[in-house]
């Protein structure tokens, strides 16, 4: 994996001294319309090998507004080799609707080997040695995700204070791994069947942790509201700015949920310039909570935010939220999380007209559960020993720290390289991501 990022650096450093011109020279203003199509080539420790295709359509008009674009249209058809699928169409625009935000997402998103480690962080224990002398697909499930969101901001009357108001459908369908799937086409190292050694998710299943209600998925209809404030200078990579949301989602009974329940996040931003046009420093702190109702295990992942800037939102843990640190690690009824970035842009060229600029970043992730999701341990049998699931300490910090890489092309095209690594053991060892965007 060190191997890989070191490639992609070293590549783009010999692209940047072929082409490279005097990075004082004004950028080349942008007009019409503009495609950043490439053939996705990526990797994600979590999900394996990235394959398939995206186009981001970037239509700027008259160049009034560069480097901000009119509309974006954003299309994607991949695959992981691990068995995710990603089928995806996201537009955003800030006139399509006069003093109106449009952002509006359609996904299917298919995951063959999703990560479950359990509840409460570090309450579960994670025993890597289980993936090798039991099961590969141990910490593992299947889930299949169709998403639909619109979302609307609109100013008020103060500067940079907007309203947001949404709404979300998901409808998740969860299962067992197919082990007979994942065996075709293999002679050895054939996965063990599920009857022989069940991985977490069924035992959780039949210990009665994820009731029966819940363990097969189910629709979530959410209606969100809320207020953001944002004085970013430039959304992609601000070098100043603020960008502060709180948002409450609701899942009432009447509009077709089985688990009503209601959600709060608060997310504040900010960026501070250090060297003017080249290094800034970054930081998010976010806290998200069950504030009535229950919360379907398979919805406890999901991040609410105003502003969706992968396929995914899962968390914490993985490449959108605490990078190094295992997938979906840490799960709670309440959660926090922080990240702190130092960016660099390093150089800057035009390149088939294109405005490029290469960046390196530096970055610590932290986050815990801070409100416990009760579990109801009364149903696992007498013969099994609890100690190797689950402690009784209250979760505590966990934390990432690594290193990353982007390549950006008219300021809003980033091609993303980030290689973290876990400070315990207990939330794995390391992870490479390689996709699209700065994490906020």
């Amino acid at each position: 994996m060190k191997n890989s990022l070191l490639f992609t650096v070293v590549l783009s450093l010999l692209i940047s001294l072929a082409y490279a011109q005097d990075d004082t020279k004004p950028e080349n203003v942008k007009t019409g319309l503009n495609v950043g199509g490439i053939p996705v080539v990526a990797f994600d420790s979590d999900l394996g090998f990235q394959y398939g295709a995206l186009a981001n359509l970037y239509f700027y008009g008259n160049g009034s507004t560069y480097p901000e674009y009119r509309h974006s249209l954003y299309f994607e058809v991949s695959r992981y080799t691990k068995g995710s699928g990603i089928n995806r169409f996201f537009y955003d625009s800030k006139y399509l609707i006069p003093k109106i935000r449009v952002t509006a997402d359609i996904s299917y998103l298919t995951e063959q080997a999703l990560n479950f480690y359990g509840f409460n962080g570090y309450q579960s224990v994670y025993n890597s040695a289980w993936e090798t002398d039991l099961s590969r697909m141990y910490y593992r499930q299947d889930r299949s995700r169709f998403r639909v969101t619109l979302d609307l901001q609109g100013k008020l009357k103060y500067d940079n204070l907007r309203w947001i108001a949404g709404f979300a459908s998901f409808n998740d369908k969860i299962a067992s791994v197919d082990i007979a799937t994942m065996n075709e086409g293999k002679e050895s190292d054939l996965l063990p069947t599920l009857d022989s050694i069940p991985g977490l998710f069924e035992n959780y299943a039949a210990w009665g942790i994820i009731p029966d209600a819940e363990k097969n998925g189910g629709m979530t209809n959410y209606i969100k509201a809320g207020l953001v404030y944002d004085s970013r200078d430039n959304e992609p990579n601000p070098m100043k700015g603020i960008w502060t949301e709180a948002t409450v989602v609701t899942a009432p009974g009447f509009i077709g949920n089985d688990f009503p329940h209601t959600k709060l996040n608060i997310t504040h931003r900010q960026y501070f310039t250090v060297i003017k046009n080249d290094l800034s420093f970054a930081y998010r702190i976010s806290y998200q909570q069950t504030i009535s109702g229950h919360t379907p295990f398979y919805m406890q992942t999901n991040i609410v935010t105003s502003f969706l800037r992968g396929a995914n939102s899962d968390g914490l843990g993985g490449s959108k939220s605490l990078r190094g640190i295992l997938r979906n690690r840490i799960v709670g009824d309440g959660i926090a999380y922080g990240n702190a970035e130092l960016r660099w842009k390093f150089v800057r060229f035009t390149l088939l007209k294109q405005n490029i600029y290469l960046g390196l970043n530096a970055f610590v992730d932290a986050g815990m559960v801070t409100k416990e999701i009760e579990i109801d341990k009364s149903g696992i049998p007498a013969e099994i020993d609890q100690s190797e699931f689950f402690n009784t300490e209250k979760d505590k910090l966990h934390l990432g720290y690594g290193a990353g890489f982007r390549f950006a092309m008219n300021q809003n095209f980033i091609i993303a390289v980030d290689y973290g690594m876990a400070a315990n053991k207990q939330d794995g060892t390391s992870g490479l991501y390689i996709g699209l965007n700065y994490l906020f």
